[in-house]
């Protein structure tokens, strides 16, 4: 069984070299130490890992929850906070990347195992989940359940209205080809005609509980599922 892979981005060298050390003392594989922003999105790139242990405060340039963000543009790779930081406007920012784990420093092995091992078990229960429904990965941790018309987020179902789940079915049935927005106001409005207007609100309204990453829209033409 391959052994899981762990970056680790913290500025401070021993810091780094102590959680390394640790790691690898738990028969875990640690990709890299990076020490900044942008050596933690090169390592992602280079050799993606399983989870990263992310420090807040990485010195100059963007910090911790600042990388973390933009790793998740393109990756759904478990993030774990590690950190000296725990005002409140730290942790709310943290909580909106939806992390694994938030550990204060001074920390010691038993946390660092622990709260690696509960990370294990989350994505177990993500994965198990995911084989269990006849789902749609849409990406950014999104899936649509097609014969049941949910849409999820991880494990957890979100709301959607009526109309909401048919425009998100034909989108994902379309496969990542555009559907014109003439044709989706005759699938989604048979019987009668409607503004302009009511379909951009549609659109707006499924985007935005997507968190406008999942539908592209095309100017004047029609949208398209992004990732499915």
């Amino acid at each position: 069984m391959p052994k899981i892979k762990i970056l680790i981005v913290e500025d401070e060298s021993i810091v780094a070299l102590d959680i390394k050390r640790i790691l690898t003392n738990l028969q875990y594989e640690v990709t890299n130490m990076a020490n900044d922003y942008y050596s933690a999105i090169d390592s992602v790139q280079r050799n993606r890992p399983d989870i990263i242990l992310m420090d807040v405060n990485l010195g100059k340039g963007k910090d911790g929850i600042e990388t973390a963000k933009e790793i998740q543009l393109n990756h759904d790779i478990p993030i774990i906070y590690i950190t000296a930081y725990s005002d409140e406007n730290t942790i709310n920012r943290a909580i909106s990347t939806n992390p694994m784990g938030y550990l204060l420093k001074p920390f010691k092995k038993d946390e660092i195992k622990s709260i690696i091992l509960l990370t294990l078990y989350k994505l177990n229960q993500i994965s198990d989940f995911n084989k269990n429904i006849n789902h749609h990965n849409l990406g950014s941790n999104y899936y649509y359940d097609l014969d049941n018309e949910i849409l999820f987020y991880k494990n957890n179902p979100l709301k959607l209205s009526i109309k909401e789940k048919k425009l998100l079915t034909i989108l994902v049935e379309a496969k990542g080809h555009i559907v014109s927005f003439r044709e989706l106001e005759y699938m989604l409005w048979p019987d009668a005609p409607i503004s302009d207007s009511t379909l951009r609100t549609l659109i707006y309204r499924l985007r935005t509980k997507l968190e406008y990453k999942i539908i592209e829209t095309i100017s004047s033409i029609g949208c398209k599922i992004i990732s499915s």
